[in-house]
Formats: C-alpha cells, structure tokens, sequence
C-alpha cells in the first residue's frame, strides 16, 4: 500500500530541498562573526539581501557602509552591545538596508552570542533575511512605532534645547550638534532669515553645496524657501525626480549631492515669516503623514526660538551702540603716563552690563583715573552708566578732592530716578610726584606691578557703592594714598576680571596676579592678554580694564598740586595727608626744608581739627614765578580767625602758630566764605635743569 502510493507520488530530484537552497529562495542568509579577529562571513545568500556581490564585500563590519545607512548602524550596534554586556544568548533587529539602485528594504538580523566559560562573547552566528514583507505584520509594526518615538523624541528633546538659544547662531548649533537630524534621517539642513523682502541665507547646508548668488535671494525667486516664505505652506519633495522638475534653475548646482528628498518648513513666528527651513535627505523617498506633523511642530518649534534669538539681538546691538556711546571714544595723551583701557562684554559679546572707565586729565600734571560697574545688564545699566561717568568727570574737572567726587557722584546716583547703584574707583595721580590718592565706593581692590613684574594687591579702605552711601548718609569715603614709582603700573578692573563660578574672589585675585606676573612689559599687550584669558573660561560678566604706568618724574611747567581731605577722627586719613605732603616736599625738589615744612603742616591741620567742628582740605602746590615758592593750605568751615598766643610755660597747647610762625618763610589766614584757609608758604631752589 505504501510502496504504490510513494510509486504514485512523483517528486524533483533533489526533494527535500536542502537548507541553502529553502534559505536562499526565502531571501535568507547566515553570518558569522569572528569577534575577536573581527572578520564577519556572510554566505551567497546573505549577500544577496544585501544586494553585494562576494567581489564587492572584503570580510569586515566596515565594507557593509555602503549598504546600512548611517543612523541604522548606530541603532543595530547599540542593541549588539546590549546583548553581549547584558550576558544575553541572542538579540534581534530590524532594520533598513539600502539596495544596489538606492531604495531601501528592510532586513532582519538575529544572531546567538557565544561566550567564553568567563562570559566573555568571543562569536556571533546568526540569520539575515529580507524583512520588506512582514511591514504589515505587528512585530514590523513595533519596530517602526520605536522609530517613530525616537523621532518624537528627537523632536521634544530639540525644543528643549531650543529653549536656551539666545542667538541666532545658539539655534542652527543646536540643530546641527544635537544629532537630531541623523535620528529624522536627515543629512543636512539650511536655513534664511527673511529681512526687508529678501531671504539671507544663514545655513549653508553640506559642505560644497552653496550656490552662488543665493545667500540674497528675493522672496519672489523660483527656489524653494521663497515659495514657503510667501505660501506660508510646508514643501515636502519625495524624489530628486520631482526636485528637478519643481527647480530647474536650483537642481543642477545641487544635483550631486545625492539628495533623494526634501523638506522645506516655513517659519513662522506672531502670523508673519521670520525664515525658513531646509531639510536634506540622502537615503528616503517620500514621506508619511506622522513624518509631515513632526516636522511642522519642529518648524514650530523652531520659529519660536529664532524670533526671541533675533529680538535678543536686537536688543543686545542696540545696548551695545548705547555703551559704545556712552564709553570714552578715546583716551588723551597723559605727559608722563602710559595708559591701555579694554571692555570686554560679557558671554564673548553676548550680554552688555554696565561697566565703564575713563581717564580725566587734571591741573597741574594729574590724572584722574576712573573704574566702575552700574548694577544690571541690560541697555538701562548701560544709560545709567553714561550718566554716571559723565558728571564724576565733570566733579573731578571741577577740581574736587577725590572723597567729594565720589560723595556727589553718590548723590547723583541716589537722585537719579532709578533703583541701580554701583561700584567704583576713582584714582587721582600726580605724575610729578607718584602720590595717588585712591577712593573705593564698594569695588574690588586696584593691584599694583613693579617694575620687575611682581603683582600684588594694593588694599583700599572704602565705603558704601554709589547710590547707597547717599541713601543711608554714609558719604564720607575715606582715602588711601600710595607712591607710584617710575615703572610702576596701577591696575584697576571690575569684578569680572576675578571672579569666576564657584571660586573664592581671593583665588581670582591670586589668578590675576599670576596673570600679570607672567605677562608681557607691554601695557598694550597685558590688557589684551588679561581679555583673553577670561574669553577662554568663558566670564559670565563684562569686564573692563585700566592700566596707568607712571613713566617717571614728570614735571609741569606751572608746578604741582596735591589735595586730600582729613575727617575727625580719621587716624588713616590724617597719615595719608602727612604721606602726600612727604612725597610731595621729595618730588618737587624742597627735601632740604622738608622737616620744617612737614612739621608745619602738621601744625595746622591739627589745628583745624581740634577747634573746627568738621575735618579739613589740605591742599599743597608749588607757586610759579621769579622765586620758587612751597604753599601749604588747610582749609575749614569755620570762620573763627586763629590768633597766636602764649602757652606760659606749663602750657600744653597754644605753641602751634608760634612755630608756624618760626618755621614758614609766610603764613597768613584767608576767609573763604563759609570757612577759611590757613596757609604757610616756603621758599624751595630752582629745580635743575634735565
């Protein structure tokens, strides 16, 4: 019965068919590979679902580039390692493979690891086949809902990103260094900006792709931003068929490129077009209607961040052209001073803020020097700033002591209608002598170079910043006086020189110091140098730079002048006043009378703060004419006149004009309004001839 039903059967001759050939009609393939020699064999047939041929492939991972386009790699890669690190047996993907004439089909890869007795993977042997028909089937369906999410997720993630541009060029970085073009499949993207009827292009997509004469183009010309800009439609090109049909003029200078797609977005921003978006495609053809939505959210998106990055811009030019203004359009040619200034706003010109500086040139061969930071960064700190230098320049023309420009400088602030302080210094330099009296109002300390490049903090007892010493009646600034030596270089600087996120002030001050210590003689140079350094750790502030090198004596043709004020029971004020007369007497060339003149000095100050109700002005200059004269006033705002008298012999007091009186060559009192000025004057030789 058997043997007349098999004799009825007829079969082909090579029933059943053996593995190679039921694999190969089923588009099936087997690989192995070799992990530690890194060599992959893939069989006739799984070089057929890859459309290679055995001379095409050369045994490695790295010769199917051709065929598994970019972003599929990294995805079946990535679930490789997973398997082989999470001492999985076997892993499955499913993924695209571009055929011989560019279109894709999807494939399956399933392979079983093999492992060392240590668990070390040491060999994969596994399945490729065609996958292109089980699209439909639920497991394909899975596979593409992942892509899908990742793609949602690209998008979210993007517009998170986004959310932080603040610049024109923040936006196209993102999209060009987030890989969310890789995850939506595309190669390249360009961009344009629609100003004043014209689309600027601002992207230029991959390289070698620009065409010339196209960064300007009118929104009326044949290429395909300017027809989304005036539809305000989305584009989407399925096949370089259709690009060269739509563009003639366009598609000959970008037909190399091998664009198969493209999709071209409008942005829109407040109903009206702020540009457009390109998105270049090498390896897809058409797109879905999920594709569609999420492009146009990612437009969306986009749009959005464009439109505050241009008004953050903006604004930020227009801040900028305020400060700019506002800023000293030169600094004046100072005898006997070298000077180098620098503004570096801050985020690498980013931001603008309130930082500002000026030289003041001054009677008698001075210098003012000024430094300071308005608080904010925005274009009112910027206004206020103007404000601010302009009437401490005018207090300091106007030949006020150091402390009282910074009192009235206060007082203006204070009364000016806004809620802003600031920080400052104000250095007022003799350049005959080197006595600088400083005035700190809530800054940073200036630092001091020697002529051997050491660099050290020069400490300065301030008070209250501008704006709030007036508000709480604390206006009495105390002043700080030092000796500039030929060579020597006053640093002065605002906060963003030093500080630095998370570090102390203190080690951005040591920072500083090394800094200068180690850097060029010349000013020029330090000052760009000390701008590069805080561009390379990226400074959050703006910051500005002073730097006065006294060249050497300098001696002005009507001689010097010196002036400090001395509050009541101000012990430091009364040394620096004693220490300005010091160096004074040296420079000016009266060092044979200068115990006489310091001794009678002393005498009158101290008069005038023991029987005055307020401090005193102490003012000393030379006075030019036939004979050489050395004047010092200490003028109060009393206007009882002082009389000698005799101290009898137990007497403790009462000798002070009687010294004066012996010491001075001249002395005299003159009622100065609301007060008087005391006055000695002696006479000091002819300074030599240089």
């Amino acid at each position: 019965m058997a043997e007349r039903a098999a004799g009825a059967v007829s079969l082909p001759d090579d029933w059943p068919a053996p593995p190679e050939l039921s694999m190969s009609l089923n588009r099936m393939g087997i690989f192995d590979w070799d992990l530690d020699s890194g060599l992959l064999h893939l069989d006739g047939s799984a070089l057929a679902v890859l459309d290679l041929t055995a001379e095409e492939y050369d045994g490695r991972p790295s010769g199917l580039k051709g065929r598994i386009p970019y972003n599929e790699g990294i995805r079946l890669y990535a679930v490789v390692a997973e398997a082989m690190e999470n001492g999985s047996e076997t892993y499955g993907a499913y993924m695209r493979v571009r055929q011989r004439d560019g279109t894709l089909r999807w494939m399956h890869a399933q392979g079983r690891i093999r492992r060392e007795g240590d668990g070390r993977p040491y060999r994969v042997i596994g399945v490729l086949r065609d996958a292109s028909q089980e699209l439909a089937d639920s497991t394909a369906r899975l596979e593409l809902d992942a892509v899908r999410r990742v793609q949602t997720s690209v998008v979210e993630g993007t517009t998170a990103a986004l959310a932080h541009a603040r610049t024109v060029q923040d936006v196209i970085d993102v999209l060009k260094e987030s890989h969310g073009l890789e995850h939506l499949g595309a190669t390249s993207l360009v961009m344009g900006l629609v100003e004043s009827g014209r689309i600027h292009l601002v992207a230029e997509g991959p390289e070698g792709s620009f065409v010339p004469g196209t960064r300007v183009t009118r929104i009326d010309e044949p290429y395909p931003m300017s027809d989304v800009v005036r539809t305000l439609t989305p584009r989407f090109i399925e096949s370089a068929e259709e690009f060269a049909a739509s563009y003639p003029d366009l598609w000959p200078h970008i037909s190399e490129l091998g664009i198969t797609a493209a999709a071209y977005l409008p942005l829109i921003a407040q109903a009206r077009p702020i540009g457009a978006l390109g998105l270049l495609y090498g390896d897809k053809n058409g797109f879905s209607g999920e594709d569609r939505n999420l492009l146009v959210a990612l437009g969306s998106s986009i749009a959005q961040s464009l439109q505050r990055a241009v008004l953050f811009e903006q604004d930020h030019d227009l801040a900028e052209g305020l400060q700019q203004a506002m800023l000293p359009r030169r600094i004046p040619a100072v005898p006997g001073a070298e000077i180098a200034v620098r503004y570096r706003s801050a985020r690498l010109g980013r931001d603008i803020g309130g930082d500002w500086y000026d030289v003041i040139p001054l009677p008698g061969g001075r210098v003012g020097a000024v430094i300071g930071d308005v608080q904010g960064h925005d274009t009112h700190a910027a206004a206020v700033m103007g404000q601010l230098r302009i009437v401490l320049r005018a207090y300091a023309a106007e030949g006020h002591t150091p402390a009282t420009v910074m009192a009235r400088a206060s007082v203006f602030l204070h009364e000016l209608d806004t809620d802003r302080f600031a920080t400052c210094i104000y250095a007022e330099a003799d350049l005959t002598t080197g006595v600088v009296q400083l005035v700190r109002a809530g800054h940073v300390d200036p630092m001091i170079r020697g002529m051997d490049g050491s660099c050290r903090r020069f400490p300065v007892s301030g008070g209250m910043p501008l704006g709030l010493s007036a508000l709480f009646g604390q206006l009495d600034y105390p002043v700080k006086t030092l000796e500039l030596d030929p060579g020597q270089t006053l640093l002065l600087f605002t906060d963003g020189l030093v500080e630095q996120p998370g570090a102390d002030l203190d080690d951005g001050m040591r920072l500083l110091s090394s800094l200068v210590r180690d850097g060029p003689r010349d000013l020029q140079m330090l000052a760009d140098k000390l701008c590069e350094v805080v561009d390379e750790r990226g400074g959050e502030d703006d910051v500005a730079v002073l730097l006065l090198r006294r060249r050497g004596a300098h001696a002005p043709q009507t001689g010097g002048r010196l002036q400090q004020h001395v509050a009541q029971g101000d012990p430091e004020a009364l040394s620096s006043a004693r220490h300005m007369i010091r160096a004074a007497v040296g420079a000016w060339g009266a060092g044979n009378r200068s115990d006489e003149i310091e001794l009678s000095a002393d005498e009158l100050i101290t008069n005038a703060l023991m029987h005055t109700d307020g401090g005193a002005i102490v003012t000393v200059r030379v006075l030019a004419g036939t004979v050489r004269r050395l004047r010092v006033e200490v003028e109060d705002r009393s206007s009882a006149l002082p009389r000698r008298r005799d101290a009898g012999e137990a007497g403790v007091s009462g000798r002070g004009l009687l010294l004066v009186d012996e010491l001075a060559d001249a002395w005299g009192v003159e009622s100065r309004g609301s007060g008087k000025c005391v006055w000695s004057e002696f006479l000091v030789p002819d300074r030599p001839s240089r």
